[in-house]
């Protein structure tokens, strides 16, 4: 029978954690077997010795150490005397299209429609990501404020407005400008959602959960590219292009679900009780305090603030100051690189290769299935060996000889082989969700973990606005140049991810040192006594 969760006999037990994730808990060190502590209890000689288990405390003792704060909104629901088992723990276990169907709208010509050229779009994707990198911070600590339940959808209505407007395009500054609103109100959705995902479930849940929100992303593209198929035979309905009819009629759809979304979305899973979502909520008392106390023990410092707490300059500065996320903000301005280009320009290089506009859309399916497959696989291997940066790392070797192909490729080699190259690459290994997880893991306070979160995607941002502008007009359509110069950045990504690897890990040994030194009185006392907060315990 399994034992309960949270008993307050025996030992502490550990979550496995990779020696790259910094520990951020009172006390508890990264072990030289790669095990973290429970979270904000004393690492003591028997707490080592268990690792297989999942069980918070061991002593009444040590409860202080990991209560959450009197307007935490699960507060009521904290019990650190509170046991349940295992099965019942598994019981708990927006579409997008607006960001992507210019990807199909460029196969039916928009581009000639509104008398630009490459190199202008070149531009207006990098004025989108550019607002879209300025907006990131100021959405997340908008988001920390209003609570994500509520300005997510605010994000998504107000986006859907101005794609709908789109299909009112008629010149290069039109382009421009809907480029520009669109990056704004864009900013900062994706660290909204992780931040509310880091609400309901533990640490080392979050990077499948997260793998499946980049699935239901990239599986908008999959729906985008059928109905692109179909409404883009509107061409000429009411003297319209199709790509028109696809802006209108995707950019509402979006709206429909953020309203729908606003009346769904509770504030945690403390707060699910409304007209829409029913007035008993979706989860009893017993469900309830399972659900806090499973989050509140695997990582106390999520208790520390409530979600409705905005981030004081103080504490953004902290935040943004931490030194030990800066590797992982290193990374995300790169590892993406060598895949950008294609994710931008997929139709239209597949269409160069001589298909009709509806084949090009067709033929672009694959690439979007192979991308989930992938990202399906390597996301839960990270977790299941236990290694993330140098599962992450796959991502670029997979790239590289795929570059390397491109590169030396002659010109007139067939459609089909270009084609299966353009799709591989565009399926690299998505690596983002473990990024991410890594990120948040690592943040050690909620403050910490809303600013790194935004921080790390705007430096994946300004690596779009870079990756936009790789392949050139006069480099077409071989783009030799380009290429080059993504092989390059690829062998720089892989010294990258190797070095952060031996960074977190050299950090967690060091600090090892210095916790194992200590005599368990001086333990208790630092506990007791330090202002260290987050990933600096």
């Amino acid at each position: 029978m399994d034992p309960p969760l949270g008993s307050q006999t025996g030992v502490p037990r550990n979550d496995v954690r990779s020696s790259e994730d910094l520990p951020h808990y009172k006390g508890g060190l990264s072990s030289q077997a790669d095990t973290k502590t429970t979270p904000q209890i004393p690492f003591t000689e028997a707490s080592a010795l268990a690792r297989d288990e999942d069980i918070a405390f061991a002593s009444g003792d040590l409860q202080g150490f990991s209560k959450p704060i009197d307007s935490y909104e699960g507060r009521h629901r904290w019990d650190p005397e509170f046991e349940w088992d295992q099965k019942e723990e598994k019981r708990f276990f927006a579409l997008q299209l607006d960001r992507g169907n210019i990807s199909q709208a460029l196969t039916d010509n928009m581009l000639d429609d509104l008398n630009i050229n490459t190199n202008d779009y070149n531009t207006g994707q990098t004025i989108f990501y550019l607002t879209f990198l300025f907006a990131e911070l100021p959405s997340q600590l908008i988001s920390k404020k209003l609570g994500p339940d509520r300005w997510i959808p605010i994000q998504m209505v107000s986006w859907s407005i101005i794609a709908s407007c789109q299909a009112f395009l008629k010149n290069r500054s039109s382009f421009f400008a809907t480029r520009a609103l669109l990056g704004l109100v864009e900013g900062g959705f994706i660290p909204d959602n992780i931040l509310y995902l880091s609400y309901w479930y533990k640490s080392k849940e979050l990077p499948v959960r997260l793998s499946w929100f980049w699935v239901s992303y990239q599986s908008t593209y999959i729906i985008s590219a059928f109905l692109a198929y179909g409404i883009l035979h509107l061409r000429g309905y009411h003297g319209m292009a199709g790509w028109r009819w696809l802006f209108a009629l995707e950019g509402t759809l979006t709206g429909l679900i953020g309203i729908a979304s606003y009346f769904y979305l509770p504030p945690s899973p403390t707060q699910t009780k409304s007209w829409f979502r029913g007035k008993n909520g979706w989860f009893n008392e017993r469900e309830e305090k399972i659900m806090v106390n499973r989050i509140l023990r695997d990582d106390p410092s999520k208790g520390d603030m409530h979600n409705r707490q905005a981030v004081t300059p103080g504490l953004f500065w902290q935040a943004i100051s931490d030194y030990h996320m800066w590797p992982i903000y290193l990374l995300g301005l790169s590892w993406l690189l060598p895949s950008q280009p294609m994710t931008q320009y997929l139709t239209l290089q597949i269409k160069s290769l001589g298909f009709s506009t509806f084949e090009t859309n067709l033929l672009s399916i694959p690439a979007y299935v192979v991308f989930i497959i992938l990202l399906l696989i390597i996301t839960p291997l990270s977790e299941a060996i236990n290694q993330r940066f140098l599962v992450a790392l796959i991502s670029q070797i997979w790239v590289l000889p795929l570059l390397i192909a491109l590169e030396v490729l002659p010109g007139s080699a067939s459609a089909w082989t270009r084609y299966a190259l353009v799709t591989l690459l565009y399926a690299e290994p998505y690596a983002h969700a473990i990024i991410v997880a890594i990120t948040s893991r690592n943040a050690g306070t909620v403050r910490t973990r809303t600013v790194a979160s935004a921080m790390y995607n705007m430096t994946v941002q300004a690596s779009n606005v870079i990756g936009s502008n790789i392949y050139r007009n006069n480099d077409k359509p071989l783009y030799r140049k380009g290429n080059a110069a993504l092989i390059g950045m690829t062998l720089y990504n892989m010294c990258l991810f190797v070095g952060a690897k031996l960074y977190y890990v050299y950090v967690n040994r060091k600090r090892e040192q210095v916790w194992n030194a200590m005599t368990t009185e001086e333990k208790e006392d630092y506990l007791a006594t330090t202002k260290d907060r987050g990933n600096k315990r």
